[in-house]
């Protein structure tokens, strides 16, 4: 990925964010362009982000070209990297439906770099379900989504909907640009696996599959090949990850160990929540009987120590998931399973199903990294960030 970033700005309050976004990547050292829509001049004049960016702003199909080439088409092939940010329903919208009229929604038909979305809108549009669909059609034509914030919008509804920061969506551009992953194949765990009781009920965890699903989106835009052993999620993976369902803990090692010996990933990535515990199913449904219901549980198979001793494994990342003694209990799990990294969070704070976490990153070697409280995504580079220094 070059240098050339196209910035596409829409009609959103969000938009005097973009003005710092270009910023940023002027100071990464990016070329950038911007495209405004009609609507996006009501909120950021053209004049700041030709200030910006260094470059003429793009508004009108049918103004005089600088040049004389084609304009549409002369800077879809100049981009490197289309950003669109804020992006509201409505680009969304036509993009989904195939729709070029106007000098931004025509430039990304032409496009055949990559396109990233960062949405922008209230809670309820971007919740809608027509919303909703655009996007996931986006998705499965290979456009990337940088998934917005929650906290108090514009309009004083408190909800998911907020533009990312810039800090973290030139972050995103940055990471992509790396493709230092070229190459090399990764192999992650995500979501939750179950222990059967009955034909009807098993036990479980919280997980979402979120991390996971972060986790393959990094690795996939720094050029990594990606397979995914998932368990129960409530989450989309991303296009171009291979996928393979796995339901119990069983289930998932024997998927992670036959990827591990066909694919000889790099790397395997453990960010799946393994069910702990694992009782003797029973074959036919338990009965109600007013009386106490009583199951002998047994420790689960440990998936990451249980590829941890095949022969010849690959670099192995766990994650730590603790009410207590964080780094002490993490730094104890790394040695026991033979892992080369841990990803140490604190589940006593509102992580599962949330797009943000707050982690320590412990290697062998003995390096540490804090966090802060990061969106998942971010943390996803941060973890290839170190694993990238160990890997063959």
């Amino acid at each position: 990925m070059g240098n050339n970033i196209l910035i596409g700005v829409t009609g959103s309050i969000a938009a005097y964010k973009a003005c710092q976004l270009v910023s940023l990547l002027k100071k990464n050292g990016c070329s950038v362009k911007v495209i405004m829509t009609e609507n996006a001049a009501h909120f950021v004049s053209e004049l700041t982000f030709r200030t910006l960016s260094g470059n003429p702003v793009y508004t009108d199909m049918f103004g005089a070209p600088a040049s004389y080439d084609v304009e549409h088409i002369s800077l879809a092939r100049w981009a490197d990297t289309l950003v669109i940010a804020p992006a509201d329903a409505n680009i969304i919208g036509k993009l989904a439906s195939g729709i070029a009229d106007d000098m931004l929604s025509t430039v990304a038909m032409a496009c055949r770099c990559p396109v990233y979305i960062a949405p922008a809108m209230n809670t309820a549009m971007y919740e809608n379900a027509a919303v909703a669909g655009n996007m996931k059609t986006l998705e499965e034509r290979g456009f990337i989504f940088i998934e917005p914030g929650s906290g108090r919008l514009a309009c004083g509804d408190e909800g998911k909907g907020r533009l990312a920061e810039p800090e973290a969506i030139a972050e995103r551009i940055a990471a992509a640009r790396k493709k230092d992953l070229e190459g090399k194949t990764i192999a992650i765990t995500a979501g939750a696996t179950i222990a059967p009781v009955d034909p009807v009920r098993f036990l479980s965890n919280r997980s979402s599959g979120k991390m996971g699903a972060a986790l393959a989106e990094a690795a996939l835009e720094r050029g990594a090949k990606v397979f995914v052993v998932h368990g129960r999620i409530g989450c989309r993976m991303p296009a171009g990850s291979v996928n393979v369902y796995a339901a119990t803990n069983d289930d998932m090692y024997e998927a992670l160990r036959s990827v591990c010996e066909k694919e000889r990933p790099a790397a395997v990535i453990a960010a799946a929540a393994p069910c702990d515990y694992v009782c003797e199913p029973k074959a036919e449904k338990i009965k109600k009987n007013g009386k106490e219901l009583l199951l002998r549980f047994s420790e689960g198979r440990d998936i990451i120590g249980s590829i941890a001793r095949l022969e010849d494994h690959p670099v192995l990342a766990g994650f730590a998931a603790e009410t207590e003694n964080l780094v002490e209990n993490a730094r104890r799990k790394l040695e026991e399973k033979g892992l080369d990294m841990i990803v140490a969070n604190d589940v006593s704070r509102d992580v599962f199903g949330s797009d943000y976490e707050q982690a320590v990153l412990i290697g062998k070697n003995g390096k540490m990294t804090e966090t802060g409280r990061v969106p998942k995504r971010e943390l996803a580079d941060m973890i290839l960030d170190m694993l990238s220094e160990i890997m063959p």
